[in-house]
Order: structure tokens, then C-alpha cells, then sequence
């Protein structure tokens, strides 16, 4: 593990709030506090936006989309989705996984973690293998091999794949991590949120701070002026492109490695405390060129 890198010199007002959800804003228990909402509120009252940049499916957004403001759009499954919650969680862009590359990734993973069990995350839907740990909050799923969840009869016709999930029984997560990137890096990119060995494989390119990266020129606004929250090795991209940015109490290592900060722990409202000395400074800053005009 390395020392954290150190902030970039003169680094300008932050214009854009990019925070990841489960571990980080989320309480354990998958709360908003009330601190966190008013910080939040804040923040858009201040100028600067809030981003949710998450794993999370569209469909697994209702807990933070009464909390969004102004544009009200998200970033969903590591990049692979931004999504309108103002717009009952619709599709704004989507960077999908082809299915031809899913497929070969299934095919170069079984070989080389054998054990492993897959979820397939379309933008209707997850559906999975029968060895693959169940996910209660989907029962319409499809339960069948990811050959055959991955099996479209014309090409293109069927739901985009935003990502592939990879599970494995027994391995080290960090270990399924690093075989499954040596197994098969070259056609997809790999990441991890999860303190199990389930590995989320988005299209190559396709990552948290690349559509965040998208999202940003679209709005004028430099990475510099990017402040940016994470706890998981999903989040690492992010936090090291950000001009500024905090890895949570509750950290990977890897992710304390890549942020320029450290805030206090997700169940105590790390990423609101910081929000709040942003706002400050930028209220602060404010009067001052008052005065000074």
C-alpha cells in the first residue's frame, strides 16, 4: 500500500460533489441521516452539484432519489448508466457491455477461478446462475447459465448489459480480483464493491470517473473543481481523478491509497462533514470578494 497522494496545488472552488452511495453517504443500514440531507441541500444552495456515482442499479436508487436536486441525474453500475431519478430512474446514456465480449469473459473466468458463478445486470433487469447467490430484491429474475442469459438471436435486439457479475465461493476477494483481471483485463474492465468475491465487469473504458469525466465536460467543469467521496476499490478511479477527494473511515486500504483526503467513517456522516466545511469555505469566499468589490 502507498502513502495517500497529496493534494493538487492551488486547487480551485469546487463546482461538482461526486459521491459514491453504499459505504460512503449510506449509512450501514442504507439510511440517509438527516445531517447528510440538510448538507446536501446546502451544497445545490451553494452552487455546487451533488452527483450519486454507485454501482447500484437504477432500480436500487429510490433510497437517495428524494435527495436530489437541480439536474437530478445519477451515475449507476460503476458508469455504465447515467440515469434521470427526476424521470422515474429512465436511461439518459448507456454504455453497455456487448454480449459477445460478456461471453468471452464467462469463457476465460471459468477457466481460470473455476467455481465461479455469474449475474448478468441488463437495463430491465438482473437474472443469474443457479449457483449464484440469489438477489431477493429481484424475484422476476431468469435463472439459467450465463451462456444462455447471454444467448440473443439477432444481434442487438435484446436489453443492453451493463454489467457482468462474477462470484466465487471461496476465494480471497482481492485475489478473485487480480485473477479474473489477468484472466481476462484485456476485454473488459474489473472492479469490486463488495466484501465478498463478487467482481462487477463493465465494457472496457467503462468506469465511475469516465462517464463522471463525460458528465463534467458536458457542464464545463474540470476535474479540479471535482471534490469526490469513495470507499471500495470501485471507487478508486474516481477518487484519483477528482481534484479533490476523500476516502471514508471505513475504507479498502487501496482506496485510502488513491484519495487526497480522509473523511470520518459512512455511519457518522463523513462525507456531510466535509460537505459542510466546502459550503462554509464557499460562503466564506463569497463575503470576502463582497467586501473586497
Amino acid at each position: 500500500m502507498t502513502s495517500p497522494r497529496s493534494p493538487r496545488p492551488s486547487v480551485p472552488a469546487p463546482r461538482l460533489i461526486a459521491t459514491d452511495l453504499d459505504g460512503t453517504l449510506l449509512h450501514d443500514d442504507k439510511s440517509v441521516s438527516a445531517r447528510t440531507v440538510a448538507a446536501l441541500a446546502a451544497a445545490e444552495q451553494a452552487g455546487i452539484e451533488v452527483f450519486f456515482v454507485t454501482g447500484r442499479p437504477a432500480r436500487w436508487m429510490d433510497v437517495v432519489s428524494d435527495h436530489v436536486h437541480g439536474h437530478g441525474l445519477a451515475i449507476c453500475a460503476n458508469g455504465a448508466a447515467v440515469v434521470d431519478l427526476h424521470g422515474e430512474n429512465t436511461f439518459v446514456e448507456v454504455r453497455p457491455l456487448e454480449r459477445s465480449t460478456a461471453l468471452a469473459v464467462v469463457t476465460a473466468l471459468r477457466a481460470a477461478a473455476p467455481g465461479t458463478s455469474f449475474a448478468v445486470e441488463l437495463t430491465t433487469g438482473i437474472h443469474y446462475e443457479p449457483q449464484y447467490p440469489p438477489f431477493f430484491l429481484d424475484p422476476g429474475a431468469t435463472v439459467a447459465t450465463a451462456e444462455k442469459l447471454l444467448f440473443e438471436e439477432a444481434p442487438g435486439a435484446a436489453a443492453p448489459v451493463l454489467k457482468l457479475l462474477a462470484q466465487h465461493p471461496e476465494l480471497d476477494p482481492d485475489v478473485f480480483l487480480a485473477v479474473a483481471g489477468e484472466a481476462a483485463g484485456d476485454l473488459a474492465s474489473f472492479t469490486r464493491s463488495s466484501p465478498t468475491a463478487l467482481i462487477e465487469i463493465s465494457a472496457l473504458g467503462v468506469s465511475k470517473a469516465s462517464t463522471l469525466a463525460r458528465c463534467c465536460a458536458e457542464r464545463g467543469i474540470t476535474a479540479d473543481e471535482v471534490v469526490a467521496f469513495g470507499d471500495m476499490p470501485n471507487d478508486i478511479e474516481m477518487l484519483a481523478w477528482a481534484g479533490r477527494s476523500y476516502a471514508m473511515g471505513n475504507a479498502h486500504p487501496d482506496v485510502i491509497a488513491a484519495a487526497s483526503g480522509r473523511a470520518v467513517g459512512n455511519n457518522e456522516d463523513g462525507v456531510a462533514v466535509v460537505i459542510e466545511q466546502l459550503v462554509a469555505e464557499a460562503l466564506t469566499a463569497k463575503q470576502d470578494a463582497a467586501a473586497q468589490g
